[in-house]
């Protein structure tokens, strides 16, 4: 009977995981295309930056919205409408004649795809509460194994030699990976949510006086704004800087980021909780900040292929050890009234720093040489290491004024 129930909670948690896998494949195929793709649109550094970034600018509202929409309308009407909406966005950008209708097809894109807050919300209808620590973490699984597997696809599959007509072929998987997660949706998901009242719109003013009357989640906010933001810029300008020192294509970029996202599976799996559990999620945020800022300095110093698969693993490790600690402080720093607002605001930050950064950074990289994004990094990261620091002490003296020693 245990066996039973366990796996009744089980299956349907893994079903919208395949979604999650499924949408973040076809998301990250593009990834390591995009600055060769845009090269071919005549974009400069700056541009091909602002090509990541208005995913981001997309998903920025469609989290919120899409979020309400699954309360009035079910969890999984959402689901397969968003994904057949992706599926169309990929079709239309593989035809994509200019930059500017690129760019626009990347924010219809991204919202469209900013659901995965109602997947986080569909496994928190399925679970009990004690139970969702496990399934969030297997939701940041998801995530890298689709980071892992979709640029393989994509690297496996573009011909840049043919020009735009060469990144067609990968781009159209892409759209035949989110029309499969639509089409899954459809058959395996169960309606967890039934139409209903619509939640009420966040405070955001209440949330904003709330963070900024605490201490912690001023730095929290932050460190997520600096090393999101930072580690997505890094993303942006690494295609553009291995194809100026090293020559590579777009196959050795994919693979490069095959690397990426197996470190970061393994940092979900294997380190981030037997870390927190041992140093607290304070030690272990400025501990993934010393990774991400210790990668980037390196990159430009060392100057070696292999060095470059290596380090940019070594910024994933960083990521992804510090950003799922970051939510954690955040929400065990929150009133369960408040999660919903302030939890929500951090995704809003981070997705604007995904907004902001990039092209900030593609700029430096045009003004200063591809090695000057890398040092600029390495100088932000500094002051991140520095703010994480004090988040230690003031987590640390919290936690000494509430525990008595034995």
């Amino acid at each position: 009977m245990p066996i039973v129930a366990n796996f009744a909670t089980i299956e349907p948690v893994l079903l919208v995981l395949i979604v999650v896998f499924i949408n973040m494949a076809g998301f990250t195929l593009i990834l390591p295309l995009l600055p060769f793709y845009g090269r071919e649109l005549n974009a400069s550094p700056v541009e091909i930056t602002m090509l990541f970034a208005a995913y981001s600018l997309g998903n920025i509202f469609a989290e919120m919205y899409w979020g309400r929409a699954s309360d009035r309308y079910g969890r999984k009407r959402i689901l397969i409408l968003t994904t057949a909406g992706a599926a169309v966005c990929y079709v239309g950008f593989a035809f994509a004649q200019t930059l500017w209708i690129a760019l626009s097809i990347r924010v219809l894109n991204g919202l469209f795809g900013g659901t995965f807050g109602v997947c986080q919300s569909y496994i928190a209808d399925v679970t009990r509460p004690e139970e969702r620590p496990r399934s969030m973490g297997f939701f940041g699984a998801a995530l890298n194994l689709g980071f892992a597997i979709g640029p393989a696809i994509g690297g496996l599959l573009a011909r840049p030699e043919l020009g735009l007509v060469g990144f067609r072929t990968p781009v159209f998987a892409a759209a035949g990976i989110s029309a499969l997660s639509s089409l899954w949706a459809a058959v395996m998901l169960r309606d967890t949510h039934r139409a209903g009242a619509v939640r009420s719109l966040p405070d955001w003013g209440a949330g904003f006086r709330f963070i900024a009357s605490d201490a912690l989640l001023v730095r929290l906010f932050l460190l997520a704004f600096i090393g999101i933001g930072s580690f997505a810029s890094m993303e942006a300008v690494f295609g553009l800087w291995t194809q100026h020192n090293f020559g590579w294509s777009a196959h050795q970029v994919a693979y490069t980021f095959i690397a990426v996202g197996a470190t970061g599976l393994a940092m979900q799996l294997f380190l981030i909780g037997p870390l927190a559990r041992r140093f607290g999620e304070a030690r272990v945020i400025m501990l993934g900040m010393m990774l991400i800022g210790a990668s980037m300095v390196l990159q430009p110093v060392i100057r070696a292929p292999v060095a470059a698969v290596v380090l940019m693993s070594m910024l994933m490790a960083g990521h992804s050890i510090a950003f799922p600690n970051v939510g954690a402080l955040i929400s065990r720093s929150t009133p369960p009234q408040s999660q919903g607002t302030v939890l929500g605001m951090q995704m809003a930050t981070a997705a604007f720093s995904r907004i902001v950064l990039p092209p900030c950074f593609g700029f430096i990289y045009s003004a200063a040489g591809p090695d000057a994004p890398y040092y600029a990094g390495t100088a932000v990261m500094v002051i991140a290491v520095l703010i994480a620091a004090q988040a230690v002490r003031i987590r640390e003296a919290a936690l000494g004024k509430r525990e008595v020693p034995a």
